[in-house]
């Protein structure tokens, strides 16, 4: 789908992550970018070197250097960051802290451009207020787009304690985004987030994760990682695959697998880097029914998705209502069934629900015993596989998402 907009805008993308091969939000901003400039709008990007999740510089990039690149026909300012080997708590605010520093300057010099809308994602809050003061200072509308909430998350997470801490900086944090013209987030749960941090409902927008629906389609036979991987056609495949971070709740799975290992008609794939998989890795070790695989090209992300017969979706109990996986969509769309763990009443656990099976978070015994019932019963498994790509196409359809919000941004500057 592609076309000229009836009133083509200059936007400027500012964010940490822009990435078109990955995943997460570098891979969904690219996409936005691309199909904003196909719908006739000029589009520039701000963003660091490509580091994640390998949390490691890409090849033909470098760390502390201002880089100059055009992808897909945009053009790219990279700018320096500090990457730390083992990120977390003091040393991943430094790393974002470092982002804002270094791509201040970057920033400064797209003021001139005078953009209509100044679009920045976080995480990387810390790029919040030069965004909101370079949007007043050259007359455009500032946009913050919120993926995850980092500062909830830091805190629910250990990363940060303290509750004076807490007060303070949960107070910053309100004080700056009363002050954006729109802030948009990924699910009604987070909207209501955002409603509690004292943002007005005029100023709110839904603005889902999306996916190529033509793209990831269920596959009609078997998927050709089955023979690479040596696993049976009629074994049953449990997938992970994504980023092997801290939210993620990792450990759930090595000790499911280890439930399993009874089952030999019920095999276990985990695919992704990251910070976790080390610890993974070692948990998982001896246990014939697990393999690993890096993270894969994305021109095989169908093949790959298709290997599940069930999708694995672990999140940690304190980070459940903070988050809405960017990898569901791709999930949904291979028209599979997910097990998640999810606190009820969450909408994640909602969403869920309607197409797999939802147990408690840190309970690798549900966990296992709800794979053995999918295990156990095809006809389940193709019903719930049916319900997901159909909620895939109704609701995640990239061209839907995405032209609603261009009439989003186009109504922001008529505000």
């Amino acid at each position: 789908m592609t076309g000229t907009a009836s009133r083509p805008l200059k936007i400027l993308i500012y964010g940490l992550n822009y990435a078109p091969e990955l995943t997460g939000i570098g891979k969904y901003t690219a996409e936005m970018a691309e199909w904003l400039r196909a719908h006739g709008h000029e589009v520039r990007v701000i963003a660091a070197p490509p580091y994640y999740p390998d949390w490691r510089v890409g090849a033909g990039y470098r760390a502390w250097r201002y880089q100059a690149e055009v992808l897909a026909g945009i053009p790219v300012w990279r700018t320096p960051l500090w990457v730390p080997f083992q990120p977390g708590g003091l040393k991943r605010l430094a790393h974002l802290a470092s982002f804002a520093l270094f791509s201040l300057p970057t920033l400064g010099r797209h003021m001139f451009w005078r953009p209509d809308v100044i679009w920045m994602a976080a995480p990387s809050f810390f790029c919040a207020p030069f965004t909101w003061l370079a949007a007043r200072c050259c007359g455009a509308k500032a946009w913050i787009h919120i993926q995850d909430y980092e500062i909830d998350a830091a805190f629910d997470l250990g990363l940060l304690k303290g509750r004076r801490l807490r007060s303070v900086v949960l107070g910053i944090e309100r004080w700056i985004l009363q002050r954006f013209d729109r802030v948009s987030t990924i699910s009604h749960r987070m909207l209501d987030r955002a409603r509690q941090k004292g943002i007005e409902a005029n100023r709110l927008v839904l603005f889902r994760n999306w996916v190529d629906i033509a793209g990831i389609r269920p596959l009609t036979g078997p998927s050709s990682y089955r023979q690479e991987l040596g696993i049976a056609d009629s074994a049953v495949v449990a997938l992970y695959s994504g980023n092997m971070g801290s939210k993620q709740g990792l450990e759930v799975l090595a000790e499911t697998a280890r439930l399993s290992v009874h089952r030999n008609e019920l095999q276990f794939v985990f695919c992704g880097n990251g910070v976790g998989r080390e610890e993974l890795s070692r948990r998982c070790a001896g246990l014939a029914n697990v393999r690993f695989l890096d993270l894969q090209p994305l021109e095989r992300l169908g093949a790959l998705l298709g290997l599940a017969d069930v999708h694995l979706l672990p999140q940690r109990a304190d980070a459940a209502d903070l988050v809405m996986p960017s990898k569901l969509t791709g999930m949904l769309a291979s028209g599979r069934p997910v097990v998640a763990t999810a606190r009820l009443g969450t909408e994640l656990a909602e969403v869920v629900a309607a197409c797999g099976i939802v147990v408690e978070p840190e309970q690798p015994a549900a966990l296992a015993a709800a794979l053995f019932e999918l295990t156990e019963h095809a006809g389940r498994r193709r019903e719930l596989g049916l319900r997901a790509r159909a909620y895939a196409e109704s609701t995640l359809d990239r061209d839907t998402v995405l032209a609603r919000f261009q009439a989003d941004m186009l109504q922001s500057l008529d505000a």
